[in-house]
């Protein structure tokens, strides 16, 4: 008896280490995402992309791709850039804050199955 007290022991505490860390990590990505969104977005930033775009574009045109073409890659390869910028404002924003907490909820509820299920099969041994 005292085995399986240990047991649930060890549980509840490794229950709690995944709330914090989940804690923590709910806290940190945030500002980790806006700091990325300051560098992406920052008049430095702008002038790389506008010389890695202008690159791009010469590389196509020196290859022999056709001018239309080559402006239709180029202005697909800078969307990549503002698509993604555009992603992480509505991440730190909170737009999707509500499918965040479903998920932190579901995360939850698994843990409590999980921990359920590996005591019936505890007790069923």
């Amino acid at each position: 008896m005292s085995e399986e007290k240990e047991k649930r022991k060890g549980e509840k505490e490794d229950v709690e280490e995944l709330r914090e860390v989940l804690s923590v990590v709910s806290k940190e990505i945030p500002s980790l995402i806006k700091s990325i969104i300051e560098s992406v977005f920052s008049e430095e930033a702008g002038r790389d992309m506008g010389k890695a775009a202008a690159a791009f574009y010469k590389e196509l045109k020196d290859s022999g791709m056709p001018d239309e073409t080559a402006v239709k890659m180029t202005e697909n390869y800078i969307s990549v850039f503002t698509s993604l910028g555009d992603v992480m404002k509505r991440a730190v924003s909170g737009e999707h804050r509500a499918k965040g907490e479903d998920i932190g909820e579901e995360v939850s509820r698994k843990i409590k199955e999980k921990l359920a299920e590996k005591h019936r099969e505890e007790e069923e041994e």
